[in-house]
């Protein structure tokens, strides 16, 4: 019988052995199918996809660094994927809005976060400002202005309007600071600061403050 590893001699003698190696057995396994084991188990497919990406680089410092790893990013994608990441970021961005409007304190502004801040909004949406009148008023001073008519008189209206808006702003700044005195004592947010924050709050239209307001107009609050 005729074995891969002897040969024939010219007289058709089988001749003898040739010597095996590591080099041909291994050929030999390959050729049988056997396979040696790795002698570790098989990576997840999270782990190769780690170590195909490598270490975690660093979160930018700077501003300029933010736009040079956004470019960069940015160069490396094929254009579905740059689709696709600026559908999620958008879709990202329209949820914090909304739980800003509804006044999740985790995605307040800071100057808006806190019991305080939240117990001033309630009492500047539970009130009839004037102080909301004033981009309204303003419109329709505008218009007036190009009236020759009238448009004299537009100066001695705007006067007074100004002067009933500083003591409609001054009444609601003593009347929040008082009530923040009385619900919360040992807070130290207060003053001009507190008393600005409610007026400027009060001269935005209702339907455009934002966080949206939990209280309606005539609440107890």
């Amino acid at each position: 019988m005729k074995v891969p590893w002897k040969k024939e001699d010219a007289d058709g003698d089988t001749a003898a052995a040739v010597p095996t190696t590591d080099s041909t057995v291994d050929v030999l396994n390959k050729r049988g199918g056997h396979t040696e084991g790795k002698g570790r188990p098989t990576p997840s497919r999270r782990e190769a996809e780690g170590r195909r990406r490598g270490p975690v680089a660093p979160a930018p410092q700077t501003r300029g660094e933010a736009r040079a790893r956004k470019k960069e990013i940015k160069a490396s994608q094929t254009p579905a994927e740059r689709k696709l990441s600026a559908e999620e970021r958008r879709q990202a961005r329209t949820e914090q809005r909304e739980k800003m409007m509804a006044g999740d304190e985790k995605y307040l502004m800071p100057r808006d976060k806190g019991p305080v801040r939240r117990y001033v909004r309630d009492i500047v949406d539970s009130r009839r400002n004037l102080a909301g009148l004033f981009m309204p008023f303003a419109v329709v001073l505008i218009i007036v202005m190009f009236v020759p008519s009238i448009a004299a008189y537009s100066t001695f209206v705007m006067l007074a309007f100004v002067i009933f808006l500083a003591v409609d702003g001054v009444i609601l700044g003593r009347l929040v600071s008082k009530r923040v005195r009385e619900r919360f004592p040992d807070s130290t947010d207060g003053g001009l600061s507190l008393g600005w924050y409610s007026f400027s709050r009060a001269m935005q239209m209702r339907r455009m403050r934002a966080p949206r307001p939990q209280a309606s107009p005539g609440d107890a609050v």
